[in-house]
C-alpha cells in the first residue's frame, strides 16, 4: 500500500475491506495544504510502507473521519505515531480507546484547512452523520459512504450490498436512514453549489468529471 496522486495537492490509499460478508474496499485521502503539513480522510491502517509514505510527503496535522460509521477504526494508530497530529471525530461518534480528540468535525471548516477545504454535514441521516469535503485546488468532493460506486469490477457482495446496476449511489441502507428528506435535501442542494468535477469514493472506484450530475442523479429520489 502506498500514495498515490490524484489531483492538485490531493492523494490516496486504496486497501481491502470486508465488512461482514460485503467486499466493500476503501479509499483513504490525503490533501496537503498550504503550510505543507497532511490533512487525512479515513485513515487506513498504518502499515509500515504507508507511514513512511506519509512521513515524505510531509507531518501529518490533522485527521478526520468522514462520518460516525466511516474512517474511525484506525485513528488510534495515527494518534500513537503522529503525537503532533490533531484528530477529529464525527457528530455523534462513540470516542475510541487511546485517542485524546482535538475536537467534533461541524458544519463548517476549521480556520486552518479552510483555505483548501469546504465541509458540509448531510443532515437529516442521524444514523450516519455524514460530513462532506470539498477540496479545492483539486475540484475534489471527498466522501465516504453517501456514495458508492459500483462499475463491472465489483464484487458480487457489494452489487447486492448497494443494490441496482453499476453506477455511483447510496446503499439502499443509507436511504432508508434518511429520516428528514427536506434536511438532507437541503443539505445536498448546498454541496452541488460548490465547484467541483470529480467525487473521492469511499468505497468503489473515483468519479471523473460530470460528478455534479453524478450526485444529482444518485439522489433523484429526493
Amino acid at each position: 500500500m502506498t500514495l498515490e496522486p490524484v489531483g492538485d495537492g490531493l492523494w490516496e490509499a486504496v486497501t481491502p475491506l470486508r465488512v461482514i460478508v460485503v467486499e466493500s474496499g476503501r479509499r483513504m485521502t490525503v490533501a496537503k495544504l498550504g503550510d505543507g503539513g497532511l490533512w487525512i480522510h479515513s485513515p487506513a491502517e498504518l502499515t509500515p510502507p504507508l507511514r513512511a509514505a506519509l512521513e515524505e510527503l510531509g507531518p501529518v496535522r490533522f485527521v478526520v473521519p468522514a462520518s460516525k460509521l466511516h474512517g474511525n477504526i484506525f485513528a488510534e494508530q495515527y494518534a500513537a505515531a503522529f503525537p503532533e497530529a490533531e484528530v477529529f471525530k464525527a457528530p455523534g461518534a462513540r470516542a475510541r480507546k487511546g485517542v485524546d480528540y482535538a475536537g467534533e468535525l461541524a458544519d463548517s471548516p476549521d480556520p486552518r484547512w479552510a483555505a483548501e477545504l469546504d465541509q458540509a454535514l448531510l443532515r437529516g441521516n442521524t444514523f450516519a452523520n455524514e460530513v462532506v469535503f470539498l477540496h479545492r485546488p483539486s475540484r475534489s468532493l471527498i466522501v465516504g459512504d453517501c456514495l458508492w460506486h459500483v462499475t463491472e469490477e465489483s464484487a458480487q457482495s457489494t452489487r447486492l450490498w448497494v443494490g441496482g446496476g453499476e453506477g455511483a449511489r447510496p446503499t439502499r441502507a443509507f436511504r432508508l436512514a434518511i429520516r428528514d428528506r427536506a434536511a438532507f435535501r437541503a443539505s445536498l442542494d448546498g454541496v452541488l453549489e460548490w465547484d467541483f468535477d470529480r467525487i473521492q469514493i469511499g468505497h468503489g472506484a473515483n468519479v471523473e468529471g460530470d460528478a455534479k450530475r453524478v450526485l444529482r442523479d444518485a439522489y433523484s429520489f429526493l
